[in-house]
């Protein structure tokens, strides 16, 4: 049986980024989801995704909501502290290097779409996705081309998302300082390739990424230098249900 969809729904421009989440409310189908992720395309670091149920009537307090890619990191940060303070709901699931490469990036992505929603407080009532459709969402959901730009529910979820990744980037600087992760966050970039060249891959790369794979014949895993303990659980052995450490996922927060 197909998912309840408003017929002859009429998205007002007037109302912006909002105005997917307005006419599912006028429709009676909120509360309203939205999902999105960071890190998809990188070759080191873990895969984020968040979801985020937004208060009804905070458009003026979230005025300037986007994507967040197109925010600087000090909107970002903003943004984040308010949308942890002010959603109704949120949840965000850190999916590590080793099930990207176990499962792939996209098996490893959609799922981590289905934990996100599923691990909010209350089941929302429609769930807006980024540009594709998520298989075995149980929960009436639409995908949205540029969702991160088109609905503030999936604009805030790509905050908390790239939020949190990014700072757990920053912390992978400090335990492997060689990589310049604080800088390129984990992304494919000429400096990030030099250093894979130079000193092979770390434990939190993606070995599945070709560029990975192919700097990993340079050097041992052992020569690599780093400020910590190679099994460190808080990077190798988190897995998709959470677990000790960074790597791990949580509703309202980050799970450790």
């Amino acid at each position: 049986m197909p998912w309840p969809r408003p017929q002859r729904a009429v998205i007002r421009r007037s109302t912006g980024i909002w105005a997917w989440e307005s006419a599912l409310h006028r429709y009676g189908l909120g509360p309203v989801a939205g999902v999105d992720e960071a890190g998809r395309g990188a070759c080191a670091g873990p895969l984020v995704v968040a979801a985020c149920v937004p208060r009804p009537g905070d458009a003026a307090r979230w005025e300037g909501l986007t994507d967040s890619k197109l925010l600087t990191p000090s909107a970002r940060d903003r943004f984040y502290d308010l949308i942890v303070r002010r959603a109704v709901d949120w949840s965000v699931v850190i999916i590590p290097p080793t099930e990207v490469d176990r499962r792939g990036v996209h098996a490893a992505n959609v799922d981590g779409m289905r934990r996100a929603v599923a691990r909010l407080t209350a089941p929302p009532g429609y769930v807006l996705t980024d540009g594709f459709a998520v298989p075995g969402m149980a929960l009436p959901n639409l995908a949205v081309p540029k969702g991160d730009q088109a609905a503030a529910c999936v604009a805030a979820a790509s905050v908390l998302a790239k939020v949190t990744r990014d700072r757990i980037m920053v912390e992978l600087d400090r335990e492997w300082p060689c990589y310049g992760f604080a800088e390129h966050k984990g992304y494919c970039t000429p400096a990030h390739d030099e250093s894979l060249s130079a000193y092979g891959p770390s434990p939190v790369h993606r070995f599945s990424f070709v560029n990975v794979g192919r700097a990993g014949a340079v050097r041992a895993l052992a020569d690599v230098v780093h400020n910590s303990e190679v099994h460190s659980p808080r990077f190798a052995g988190a897995g998709a249900s959470g677990g000790a450490g960074v790597m791990g996922s949580t509703s309202r927060g980050v799970e450790s």
